[in-house]
């Protein structure tokens, strides 16, 4: 007697609101590269032609407040990401994507839930080397709090440093500025910013295996996955184990500074 097949798992559909800067980018060539999304949505802030196959844009009332957004059926989801990076000028087409701004997070986390989303992961920036100990593996404001509170099966939130903001600055201030740039060299490499393409390899081996719960990258541990061990360091994260077929001594030096 044939043993019975396994039933296949539903295909989902996922949703990324913040899909422009060079992070939002790369988000979208990886989770909607792999196809194992049966849909993948990005919201935008206008109408727009989507001119990437596969993606389509879903377009939101961007001059409303986010908590005021009305449900949409056809931005229904099972899965959804969140990143801050503004859009790029020169990118024409980013100007029509919506990009979120941190203070939105809990709104929009709560519009997510009402849209059928089950799995949230947030990109979280911060800038390199501000963040205190105590709050790198934890929760950091209250809409981190309130966040977690939700009913969600599963929230990850990824915690990466991001560039200090260009500043226009005078004679006497861009004087004192270039005395003071030393203390850059004084922050450690694992609070430096890492590639975009880095962060969204980890995120899309993370929405593979994370079981259910809430769970923080701190940015050590972002660091760590983007050194070339990022399964390894992923399962060591989310499961607490070393990651199969990866070079253990290696996989356990990416590890070090976390």
């Amino acid at each position: 007697m044939r043993p019975a097949a396994r039933p296949t798992a539903r295909p989902q559909t996922l949703l990324i609101a913040g899909a422009t800067g060079a992070l939002g980018s790369e988000l979208v060539r990886r989770l909607a590269g792999t196809h194992r999304y049966a849909h993948t949505r990005v919201l935008a802030g206008e109408p727009m032609h989507d001119g990437l196959r596969g993606v389509e844009s879903v377009t939101v009332p961007a001059a409303e407040p986010v908590g005021a957004w009305p449900a949409m059926p056809h931005a229904t989801a099972d899965v959804a990401v969140v990143a801050f990076d503004p859009p790029r000028l020169y990118h024409g087409r980013e100007r029509a994507l919506w990009a979120p701004a941190p203070a939105q997070l809990g709104e929009l986390a709560r519009w997510l839930q009402g849209q059928g989303v089950r799995t949230l992961a947030v990109v979280q920036p911060h800038d390199q080397g501000s963040l205190p100990e105590a709050l790198k593996h934890g929760l950091a404001t209250m809409d981190e709090h309130a966040l977690a509170a939700l009913d969600f099966d599963c929230v990850l939130i990824l915690r990466t440093a991001r560039k200090p903001a260009a500043l226009k600055l005078g004679l006497l201030e861009r004087l004192a500025a270039w005395m003071l740039s030393v203390t850059r060299f004084m922050v450690p490499s694992t609070e430096r910013p890492v590639r975009g393409a880095k962060v969204a390899e980890l995120l899309d081996v993370a929405l593979q295996i994370a079981p259910p719960g809430v769970h923080v990258a701190a940015p050590e541990v972002v660091w760590a996955a983007s050194q070339g061990h990022t399964r390894a360091v992923a399962e060591r994260w989310l499961l607490g184990t070393p990651g199969e077929g990866s070079d253990p001594v290696s996989a356990k030096d990416a590890w070090k500074a976390v």
